[in-house]
């Protein structure tokens, strides 16, 4: 995705850290020229925008349910490994003890 125009941060960097950005997990020097590429690049700041909604939408609908750090952890590893291109083991994540496996 790319509005076709230079930029000094590129589409694909802004976009691969989105999450970051999104989460407030990224130095303040790093959201500034996030916040300058939004003002430049519709497309991406778009993409920030349906991201934005995303997240709203699920904090509203999951409450305050708290996100053992164990899990958050290897759903972050997962979708590191997604950007970078490489491949997901299809094993599935750990069956938690107050968490009943599907059959």
């Amino acid at each position: 995705m790319s509005c076709g125009e230079p930029h000094e941060t590129d589409c694909s960097e802004v976009l691969d850290h989105l999450y970051e950005f999104l989460d407030h997990e990224m130095p303040d020097s790093d959201c500034t020229k996030f916040e300058v590429h939004f003002e430049e690049c519709s497309p991406c700041l778009e993409k920030y925008g349906l991201e934005q909604a995303v997240k709203k939408l699920v904090k509203r609908c999951c409450g305050s349910d708290d996100v053992p750090a164990d899990l958050r952890a290897k759903v972050m590893g997962r979708l590191d490994l997604i950007r970078s291109g490489q491949a997901v083991p299809d094993q599935d994540l750990p069956v938690s003890a107050d968490r009943p496996a599907e059959a």
